[in-house]
């Protein structure tokens, strides 16, 4: 395994959280344009990130067989679940409502999934971060959030379920870092078998048009192959909670999509969130080594 450093670890989940940030958008467009549900959008955004991470690494080292084992098991179930929740949430009650209660919920589990379960200190710095996270992440997307109705309600359950699994395979996938590549390969394979059976009986092909398949091939490529490729191997130098933490500029990322391919407008208490959250990043960047 290639070793990885504490501060190129952070860039690479600064960029997979960039990445993450346009998955949200390309999930809801491939609802209306591909006449997919979350579980199929899910699906096929497994399967395709399998394939386009099998392309990116072929030639460059052997593609060793890899076998059904407990640790990909969990990591697939896990990210079978949280995923299709995420989406679910998104079509309950929007993506701001989704946004803020899955990303707000997620660090939050993870500090303490990591400070009991993997013995991992917290740490001034560390903690925060996570409350200027926290606060920025409430500032981008709570007045939103707060305008949602009774539909809400259902959505932020599904959100809850998704950062429990998000955490999940996050805390048990920093303790099982030895093969991120595997690890994300198996996951999507294990994570797409999971789904298969709800995909078929809901609806698993989606409408054939040029939007749609483009936005399948960007899902699976950039937010899932990509994204999830440098998650796994950054969780192989950080700590599970600075992880998490700099996975939130992801907020930050599909807020400014909004603003520059949307023309939506942020608020000034919007802005300051964008700036607290980037802000924490920053710190946990530079810090990384410590954090």
């Amino acid at each position: 395994m290639t070793h990885v450093s504490a501060r190129r670890g952070a860039i690479y989940v600064s960029v997979a959280a960039t990445a993450w940030g346009t998955g949200g958008a390309a999930g809801s467009l491939l609802f209306q344009t591909g006449d997919l549900g979350p579980v199929g959008v899910s699906l096929w955004r497994y399967l395709l990130g399998a394939a386009f991470l099998l392309l990116l690494t072929w030639g460059r080292r052997p593609i060793t067989p890899w076998r059904l084992s407990p640790r990909l098991l969990a990591t697939g179930v896990g990210m079978a679940v949280y995923q299709t929740a995420y989406f679910a949430a998104i079509a309950h009650s929007g993506v701001a409502v989704a946004t803020v209660v899955t990303m707000g919920a997620t660090p939050v589990f993870t500090a303490l999934g990591s400070r009991f379960l993997l013995r991992e200190p917290l740490g001034r710095v560390v903690g925060a971060a996570l409350a200027a996270a926290l606060a920025g992440l409430l500032l981008l997307t709570g007045e939103s959030a707060l305008q949602a109705r009774s539909a809400a309600m259902a959505g932020i359950g599904y959100a809850l379920l998704s950062a429990a699994g998000y955490a999940a395979v996050t805390l048990y996938s920093r303790r099982h870092s030895d093969d991120p590549r595997g690890t994300a390969i198996g996951g999507f394979v294990v994570g797409a078998v999971c789904l298969a059976p709800f995909a078929l009986a809901d609806g698993v092909l989606p409408q054939i048009n040029l939007e749609s398949v483009a936005l399948l091939l960007y899902l699976g490529a950039v937010p899932t192959a990509l994204a999830y490729g440098l998650f796994f191997s950054a969780l192989t130098a950080l700590r599970a909670t600075t992880v998490s933490i700099i996975s939130l500029g992801e907020a930050v990322g599909a807020a400014l999509l909004g603003v520059l391919l949307f023309g939506e407008r942020l608020t000034p208490a919007a802005w300051a969130g964008c700036g607290l959250l980037l802000a924490a990043v920053v710190v946990l960047s530079v810090r990384a080594d410590t954090a």
